[in-house]
């Protein structure tokens, strides 16, 4: 398998929870990437599934949502989508979870889910809470 050249930079979100942490509102920024976007996740308490919506700066549109829920401390999105006009599942994975830390990445499928390939990866530390 051939090694994959990965690019690393820096970036900052900020997230807010809401409705009793039901919902929570996310605003990413990249500036090395000139880069920003938002995640909007509500809670579905009914089928106790997370809806993840995304939306970025450049496009200003919120795509439909993609529908996951942490099992075991790690919580997986997956949503369908097509490139190059094939079907591909792209999945999103929270974990590595602790008080001051936790990993997002992303991987895709191209051939139903019997493979994967990650191509985002971000490792996050909880900033100190800045007092106003």
């Amino acid at each position: 398998m051939k090694e994959k050249n990965w690019e690393s930079f820096e970036g900052e979100a900020t997230v807010i929870g809401m409705l009793g942490d039901l919902a929570s509102v996310e605003e990413l920024r990249i500036p090395a990437r000139n880069f920003s976007g938002m995640g909007l996740r509500i809670l579905d308490v009914e089928k106790k599934l997370w809806a993840d919506h995304w939306c970025n700066k450049k496009k200003g549109v919120l795509n439909p949502a993609s529908w996951g829920s942490f099992i075991d401390g790690v919580g997986t999105w997956d949503s369908t989508d097509i490139d190059d006009g094939k079907t591909v599942i792209t999945r999103g994975v929270w974990d590595r979870i602790t008080p001051s830390s936790c990993r997002w990445y992303q991987a895709v499928s191209r051939d139903g889910g019997a493979t994967w390939e990650e191509n985002w990866i971000m490792d996050w530390q909880r900033a100190p809470t800045r007092l106003p």
